[in-house]
């Protein structure tokens, strides 16, 4: 557990870079991130974007591991700690600085995984049949379909939900990819990248219309809840004994954490808005 634990962590760390990394990327192309193609075309040619794309690989592969070697729930929910790592890199290159209510969530997603980690059992049973191929490539075509109709809409925040839709299917179709091959093992393998590549575009998207963090908190409260409901309900992933109330706590501590420190961006931008035009109408 200790191997997995410690790969859940250093994923959190690249994520958290990542999100800032790719918003810097991403906001002054705001015509070509609107359609999968345009954003791939940019992609392509965006030696930043591509950085991103590699520092988000190596986490993945960090969090296939933690995957494999921890319960959903709690290789899940370590990814609220890359919200901490996204608000402090975000105030220092993106000049979206904490404020005391940020430093508050910082220590509720703190100690939440903290609680979750105490309370962690063995991981379940890996899936098998056709049941996760199945939902996995569902669940790229919702993203999918329902995204381009959010981008046509303008609705940034729920399109970081709707990406967080899409990283929560493909932690479970990696828990659903196992050593023994087979027909079903090798169309949920070909559904992790499907899902990761949808996903990165939603949330690229997301990103160039709203805050890091605001879209940030979206996407996490998806792909925290959503797997870990399948890994205890489906996969049977282990508690410890008389440590349910400490999990369930741990996990809403530390989402809420992720979303207050959304909103603490938000007030501190609206503060320094109205800062700047205080001063300009004292100036004229």
């Amino acid at each position: 557990m200790l191997t997995g634990l410690l790969a859940a962590l250093a994923s959190a760390l690249l994520f958290g870079l990542a999100a800032v990394w790719q918003a810097l990327a991403v906001r002054n192309h705001e015509d070509e991130t609107s359609s999968p193609t345009g954003f791939a075309r940019m992609a392509l040619t965006s030696p930043l974007l591509l950085a991103v794309v590699a520092v988000y690989l190596a986490g993945f592969l960090l969090h296939a591991v933690a995957i494999w070697n921890l319960p959903l729930y709690l290789a899940q929910a370590t990814i609220s700690l890359s919200m901490p790592v996204t608000a402090l890199w975000s105030a220092h290159r993106l000049h979206e600085p904490l404020g005391g209510r940020g430093w508050i969530a910082v220590l509720a997603v703190t100690v939440g995984i903290a609680l979750v980690a105490a309370g962690a059992g063995a991981p379940g049973r890996d899936p098998s049949g056709w049941t996760v191929p199945v939902l996995s490539w569902a669940v790229v075509a919702v993203c999918l379909g329902v995204g381009l109709a959010l981008v046509r809409g303008h609705r940034m925040v729920t399109l970081g939900f709707l990406a967080g839709c899409g990283y929560a299917g493909s932690a479970v179709a990696v828990r659903g990819v196992t050593a023994t091959w087979s027909p079903e093992v090798v169309v949920t393998a070909l559904a992790v990248p499907a899902l990761g590549v949808v996903s990165f575009w939603l949330y690229s998207v997301s990103l160039d219309g709203v805050e890091v963090t605001t879209s940030t908190a979206a996407l996490i409260i998806a792909e925290t809840f959503l797997p870990a409901a399948v890994g205890v309900g489906l996969l049977h992933d282990g508690i410890r004994p008389g440590w349910w109330p400490a999990v369930i706590a741990g996990m809403v501590l530390s989402v809420a954490g992720a979303v207050l420190l959304a909103g603490a961006s938000r007030v501190t931008a609206a503060l320094r808005e109205r800062a700047v035009l205080d001063a300009r109408a004292g100036g004229s």
